[in-house]
């Protein structure tokens, strides 16, 4: 039987149903720019408003440590 994750789910795409996890599983296997993460996942390719988060997911894998995971100063 499958080990079941108890982290929480996030739903960072809307448009294309890419999750955190699916973000961060790309990043562990090497995507390090918005732009393999856009050719891999799709993500900020429809309405472009997951943009800042995925890239604030980016940042954070990269030990920034000024990175943002909350979303905040990204556009509603």
């Amino acid at each position: 039987m499958p080990k079941l994750s108890t982290e929480a789910l996030m739903y960072v795409c809307i448009c294309h149903a890419v999750t955190d996890r699916e973000i961060r599983s790309c990043i562990e296997e090497g995507a390090s720019s918005m732009r393999e993460l856009r050719k891999q996942l799709c993500v900020g390719t429809q309405c472009g408003k997951c943009a800042c988060h995925v890239g604030a997911i980016l940042k954070g894998a990269k030990n920034d440590p000024d990175a943002r995971l909350d979303g905040a100063g990204c556009a509603a």
